[in-house]
């Protein structure tokens, strides 16, 4: 596919800083743009299964014809490669195949793998770079950009990892045309995301026309993932590492979206479904505390369901559950997390809760259920 538009957004993080990089058709130079980074000879790549039926060759063909010589290791596909076991695998395939310090170590695939890859590449010959080429809508506008690298454990999701930024992310929107719809589907839960956090422009634009979004046209998706893109690379450059609190807006249906993911054994849902639930609830609770009027919530819950997506806790996971698995969240401290609330569409805020707090909020905002 020839490229027919391109923007480029940079993630200023002084010597660390990176591109990310929107187009239809970008992915063919690949090899182009490794070589233009300084890099040389080799290149590891690690995808999933799935992935590499459709995009190793013309990967390998990239990094071929630019003077690479690609190093591929392919994972299973899924939410359950994110293990210490896959992470051996990586390490060992790599480590056997002689990688080097400066080796870049290319990353083809969603947020598994970008997480497995980067947090391979951050802990692999205490670390080697890392190009993230996201697959998914999801990792495109969220996932690939900002250095966060991690796998899970079976107290909570992302629990051990790093942060590791990349030198280069690359998102073709071109190759979404072969992402199954329940995953494009997905995707949409974290551009909705950007658009409650801090561009009401956006969510605007969703809410007049989500069909265009559905249908994966490239015009379109272009503009919408760089509006998302360039919104994270203003939170990752404010607070690379989430200590000053302006990056954990982007954690906003988060909370319980990764506690509905570890309640239901991460098989279940899809990760950007289970953060359209996350924002539901959120903005519930957001109700409930005093945050937020009920037309907020109403728009909030209508968009989600008008893209396809869930937006109820299922009935079947106890709140219990929830509670518990809000106690192993990685961005408590004192045992409360900072739980993002949304004010109006554009703007949120950060509220010390404990997870018991959250869950009885939301039995409070049952009674109001939208």
């Amino acid at each position: 596919m020839p490229a027919v538009s391109e923007e480029t957004v940079r993630v200023d993080l002084g010597p660390r800083a990176y591109d990310v990089v929107v187009g239809a058709g970008v992915l063919d130079s690949l090899g182009e743009r490794l070589t233009a980074l300084g890099f040389r000879d080799r290149c590891g790549v690690v995808t999933s299964d799935r992935v590499a039926q459709l995009y190793r060759t013309p990967v390998e063909r990239a990094l071929r014809l630019a003077g690479f010589t690609p190093l591929v290791v392919e994972v299973p596909d899924g939410e359950a490669s994110k293990t210490v076991a896959t992470l051996g695998r990586v390490w060992d395939a790599l480590l056997a195949a002689g990688i080097e310090r400066g080796t870049p170590l290319v990353a083809l695939g969603g947020g598994v793998i970008g997480d497995v890859a980067g947090f391979a590449a951050a802990t692999l010959l205490r670390g080697i770079p890392v190009v993230q080429v996201p697959t998914t809508l999801l990792a495109q506008v969220d996932a690939a950009i900002g250095g966060k690298t991690a796998i899970d454990h079976p107290a909570g999701k992302n629990l051990i990892g790093a942060f590791h930024q990349p030198r280069l992310v690359l998102a073709d929107v071109g190759v979404l045309a072969t992402l199954p719809r329940r995953e494009l589907v997905a995707g949409l839960a974290e551009v909705v995301k950007y658009g409650v956090i801090g561009d009401a422009a956006l969510f605007a634009r969703i809410e007049r026309d989500p069909d265009a979004l559905l249908t994966g046209d490239p015009t379109t998706l272009v503009p919408v993932v760089a509006a998302c893109a360039r919104q994270k690379a203003a939170v990752v450059a404010a607070d690379e590492r989430e200590e000053r609190g302006e990056r954990a807006v982007l954690n906003f249906g988060h909370t319980v979206g990764h506690a509905v993911e570890a309640a239901t054994a991460y098989g279940r849902y899809l990760h950007g479904e289970a953060v359209a639930i996350g924002m539901v609830a959120a903005a519930r609770v957001s109700r409930a505390i005093g945050c937020c009027d009920d037309a907020t919530v109403e728009r909030i819950r209508k968009i989600v369901g008008r893209l396809g997506l869930p937006g109820e806790i299922p009935a079947d996971v106890a709140r219990e559950r929830l509670v518990a698995a809000m106690r192993a969240d990685k961005k408590s401290a004192g045992g409360r997390i900072r739980f993002v609330a949304v004010e109006t569409v554009g703007r949120v805020r950060l509220v010390p809760l404990t997870g018991q707090e959250i869950v009885e909020h939301l039995s409070d905002a049952t009674s109001r259920r939208s």
